[in-house]
């Protein structure tokens, strides 16, 4: 029949094909074939490792999220607006309208977030990295103690009250003691430690204890917190006198983080503790047995205790050190940013700070530049609704959709069409599946 394989055909392919796999091919160096295969074996594997990296998707979350704050920076434009009504007849208007309204907002947001060269002076010129860094402070320190309790496995949503109570705790400390200057503001900071961690350790402990999940206990202790400040912020031990609003006292001088660039800029020492905190996180995971026995309960607190790990104690120590971090950003707010006590203190640090905990992938170094990248969307939207018209809001849905994007990694593989974690490189496969793919 015409087109149908002669007999013995197969085993003749089939012999060939063994005599080619015996014999060692010849590479223009004079090498054998299977020294170029395995180099660009690793190669392939390199860009693999890299395409499949988990902090390449949160750059890419970053870049989709953009795009998505550039479509509604354009929608709601209103030359856009008029552009569009004339769309089909000259499509170049409003391609012009819109790049000019997104490229105008997002100038404008760098200008509030990094560096201003509009303005007058150099001084003012730099206020808008020192205000990042400023707002960033808070969202590091909160998102540090969300992360700390992630690679345990355990769900910190009460960040928010955590800081509350630190700036609670630290605030009483700097208006109703009067210690010499250098150990009142360390005991405030330790004030401050104390009621994050105290209020960190109530889920921890019922965790460990009775099983109570520790969302819906941190979420609980969120509402008390907040209304616990409402009501302390009324009684004589806590209302500043001869005021009738909601506030303390000013904090003393002494208890006051000192400012890092003088009177003129808001930023303070609290931002070096947000450094010492990073890296003291990065230490307590990596290079400590406490660290460990987190991360081995986080992984598998079955085979952790198997292994000898007291699996309800590490739930509640990591809670306290988690609270303690929450805490700290308490400080920040108190005795830096604001210099007395609100209902308001804590802002939505602590919810802002489970994004960061997940944009950061929970390590520590990922969660201080999350944190800056945060607080710089914060600062800079100010200036771009002041300058622009452009609404704020869209810098929360830049924020949404980023944490939407962090949680479904499948997602931005499937935009940009990057390989599985586990799956192997085309180069890296065996030679019959690309044969049989052939």
């Amino acid at each position: 029949m015409p087109g149908a394989p002669r007999p013995g055909a197969a085993r003749e392919g089939t012999a060939q094909t063994s005599a080619e796999q015996a014999a060692p091919a010849q590479t223009g160096s004079g090498q054998p074939g299977h020294v170029g295969r395995s180099e660009e074996d690793r190669s392939a594997n390199l860009v693999h490792e890299i395409l499949s990296s988990s902090w390449l998707l949160s750059l890419l979350a970053l870049v989709v999220a953009l795009a998505v704050g550039g479509v509604l920076i354009a929608a709601a434009d209103e030359q856009v607006q008029e552009a569009a009504g004339y769309l089909f007849a000259r499509p170049t208007d409003f391609i012009g309208a819109a790049w000019s309204a997104v490229s105008e907002a997002y100038v404008a947001l760098f200008h509030g977030a990094v560096f201003d060269g509009q303005s007058a002076t150099f001084t003012r010129s730099i206020r808008s990295v020192t205000e990042t860094l400023t707002v960033s402070t808070p969202l590091i320190l909160a998102g540090l103690g969300v992360a700390l309790a992630f690679r345990a496995s355990l769900f910190n949503i009460g960040a928010q009250g955590q800081i509350i109570m630190g700036a609670t705790f630290a605030a009483w400390v700097g208006f109703t003691w009067h210690l010499p200057v250098g150990v009142h503001v360390v005991v405030a900071v330790l004030a401050g430690i104390l009621g994050g961690a105290l209020w960190g350790a109530i889920p921890g402990f019922l965790r460990a204890r009775t099983g109570a999940h520790e969302v819906i206990v941190t979420i609980m202790l969120n509402y008390i917190a907040v209304y616990l400040i409402s009501y302390l912020l009324i009684t004589p031990a806590f209302q500043r006198p001869g005021s009738s609003n909601p506030v303390s006292p000013l904090l003393d001088d002494t208890a006051l983080y000192p400012l890092l660039l003088g009177s003129g800029f808001r930023l303070h020492a609290g931002f070096l503790v947000a450094i010492a905190a990073t890296a003291f996180v990065w230490w307590l995971l990596n290079r400590s047995t406490v660290g460990f026995r987190f991360r081995a309960v986080g992984l598998n607190p079955h085979a952790a205790r198997t292994a000898g790990i007291k699996v309800e104690w590490a739930y509640v120590l990591v809670m306290i050190v988690a609270g303690g971090l929450a805490g700290l950003a308490g400080t920040a707010q108190v005795m830096g940013t604001e210099k007395y006590l609100t209902a308001g203190i804590a802002a939505s640090f602590g919810f802002d700070a489970i994004t960061v905990a997940l944009l950061g992938r929970s390590r520590p170094i990922g969660v201080f530049f999350a944190g800056l990248l945060f607080g710089a969307l914060r600062a800079g939207g100010v200036t771009m609704q002041a300058r622009t018209g452009t609404p704020i809001d869209i810098v929360l849905v830049v924020q949404s959709v980023i944490v939407l994007l962090i949680a479904a990694p499948p997602l931005v593989r499937a935009i940009f069409r990057l390989p599985a974690p586990n799956s192997r490189p085309r180069s890296a496969r065996p030679a019959a599946v690309k044969e049989a793919q052939a």
